[in-house]
């Protein structure tokens, strides 16, 4: 695990954007804000909180929408140690309007963050140390993201997803302000009908010297895929930890956690980086591989095999079945010998549907997204690229090539 970092020498809030509705990872969100969308043993915001704790915070300013209980429920009044305060954003307006909403509570330079994206915990540190700064990273296509022009380190200009971006240096979505910044987020609405906080970086750029950090590593987890890119990050950190009831024929190979409260069944294979979290059970005779979460109360039945994939908690694949290279939401039930297809026959990167287009995942494995209480019946087969939306329900026996 990551080293604690030495702290930023002056004191630093931090707002953490928690409230967004996560259109594009649905149905992953219809009932739990994205954010809280589990990575390894947390949620998504719990990895920004703990990069920004490492990093020196001394405060954090959670901004919450709807489902806000979802977040103070897990967060609490202090979480690891530092004090937690809540901002409702009544509206999605941008990000300008949620750090708006935390106004009230900053009384010096404040950092934000993403509560949907993770950060090299070192990065941010560097952040805090140097600001005014914002988070950078340089990306193939940075046409998605702000993207920062610099003369040697400081930022001369940002320009929000632009057609013909100037340079590869994506905004990170990560800012250190000064204290005056808080004075100026009523900005007018951009033109996607919104109050970008970049404009409020524009305005910073023309009053101070912002250095643009760029950080080793950082994900933005928007679309599906990549709530399973950011498992596979942060399962890849793992260290073996065996607490659960494991039975003595099972094969635990590599860095595998079972925590305490799991079950491991006779002639399972687990092969590492693998988390098998408090309540689950797997097997017996069943094959777990790959970057896997199995996630609290989930099930893996006999002679199943799963690789690569998200299993929320109270998830269920029965027996004789297979999943690759799949998110499936809490309370998913597969039936018995449910088959999830994850790779095309042209080899081509399969493709997933966002806010009603098809999109490629880059990825030339990916299987399926299940949405929360989605259910198959026996022998369903699962195309590569298909969405089970929350509660659908797949008959037994049918082929699935479209989202249902």
């Amino acid at each position: 695990m990551t080293a604690e970092m030495p702290q930023a020498t002056e004191t630093t809030q931090v707002v953490v954007l928690a409230a967004g509705e996560g259109t594009r990872i649905r149905p992953l969100s219809r009932s739990v804000p994205k954010p809280m969308l589990p990575v390894t043993d947390r949620p998504l915001a719990a990895h920004t909180a703990d990069a920004a704790i490492r990093a020196g915070a001394d405060e954090l300013i959670l901004v919450v929408g709807y489902e806000a209980d979802t977040v103070r429920d897990y967060f609490g009044a202090e979480y690891a140690g530092v004090p937690v305060e809540y901002a409702v954003q009544t509206e999605q307006a941008g990000t300008a309007d949620a750090v708006r909403a935390a106004r009230e509570y900053l009384d010096g330079r404040f950092a934000v963050l993403n509560g949907d994206n993770l950060y090299d915990p070192a990065g941010v540190e560097s952040l805090f140390a140097e600001g005014p700064a914002v988070g950078a990273r340089r990306v193939e296509d940075p046409s998605n993201y702000g993207v920062l022009s610099t003369e040697g380190r400081t930022v001369t200009d940002i320009v929000e997803k632009p057609a013909d971006p100037p340079t590869d240096l994506a905004n990170t979505g990560a800012y250190l302000f000064p204290a005056e910044a808080s004075e100026w987020l009523d900005v007018p609405e951009s033109e996607r009908g919104e109050r970008e906080i970049t404009d409020v970086l524009a305005r910073v750029i023309d009053e101070y010297e912002v250095t643009a950090v760029e950080l080793d590593r950082w994900l933005d987890v928007g679309r599906p895929w990549e709530l399973l890119e950011a498992n596979e990050w942060k399962l890849g950190e793992l260290e073996r930890d065996v607490r659960g009831e494991v039975h003595e024929t099972a094969d635990l190979r590599g860095n595998v956690v079972v925590e305490e409260g799991a079950t491991v069944d006779a002639g399972v294979v687990v092969e590492g980086p693998a988390l098998v979290r408090a309540g689950a059970s797997v097997g017996p005779n069943a094959y777990v591989r790959g970057a896997t979460l199995v996630g609290e109360d989930a099930k893996v039945g006999h002679a199943v095999e799963v690789k690569n994939s998200v299993l929320m908690r109270g998830a269920t694949v029965g027996h004789l079945s297979y999943v690759g290279d799949s998110v499936l939401g809490r309370d998913v039930n597969f039936g018995a010998g449910t088959t999830v297809a994850n790779l095309r026959h042209d080899d081509e990167a399969v493709k997933l549907s966002v806010k009603g287009e098809r999109v490629s995942t880059g990825r030339r494995k990916f299987g399926v997204v299940a949405g929360d209480d989605a259910k198959t019946g026996i022998d369903v087969a699962l195309n590569a690229g298909v969405k089970l939306s929350a509660g659908a329900r797949v008959p037994p026996g049918e082929t699935v090539t479209r989202d249902r």
